[in-house]
């Protein structure tokens, strides 16, 4: 199956916008791929205002969350990884969620494609089944 953060946030944004309120995203600037304004990074850290006002482009995708975003005038393309993301929440009111670090989105991502033939069982042998 696919990992639940990407979805969770998703939702979650969705619902701090039609809620008229402000989300933020709480990031661990320190993981690989991690592309975001490090002079605003504060104990390995930083939020994010991914408000439709704040930022251009924002794509919540099953492996990222990327946007064009102004810091201090200067644009930037942002760049983080699910696994960075950490929390997302309204400014307004601090309610969100907190994402388990345990549960850091990386799951294995079933194949791009509809054919399940070539992903093999843990035994190495053939897992598929007659349904009738």
């Amino acid at each position: 199956m696919y990992p639940q953060k990407p979805y969770l946030v998703r939702a979650f944004y969705d619902w701090i916008v039609d809620s008229e309120c402000t989300p933020y995203l709480l990031t661990d600037a320190t993981l690989e791929g991690v592309f975001v304004p490090v002079e605003y990074v504060e104990d390995g850290e930083i939020v994010l205002n991914i408000s439709p006002a704040a930022v251009k482009n924002l794509n919540i995708s099953n492996k990222q969350i990327d946007f064009e975003a102004r810091f201090s005038g200067n644009p930037m393309h942002v760049i983080v990884p699910i696994k960075a993301a950490l929390a997302i929440y309204a400014n307004e009111n601090g309610r969100g969620m907190v994402f388990n670090m345990e549960e850091d989105g990386e799951g294995d991502l079933p194949p791009d494609d509809d054919d399940l033939s070539s992903v093999p069982s843990p035994n190495g042998k053939p897992n598929l089944k007659i349904v009738k």
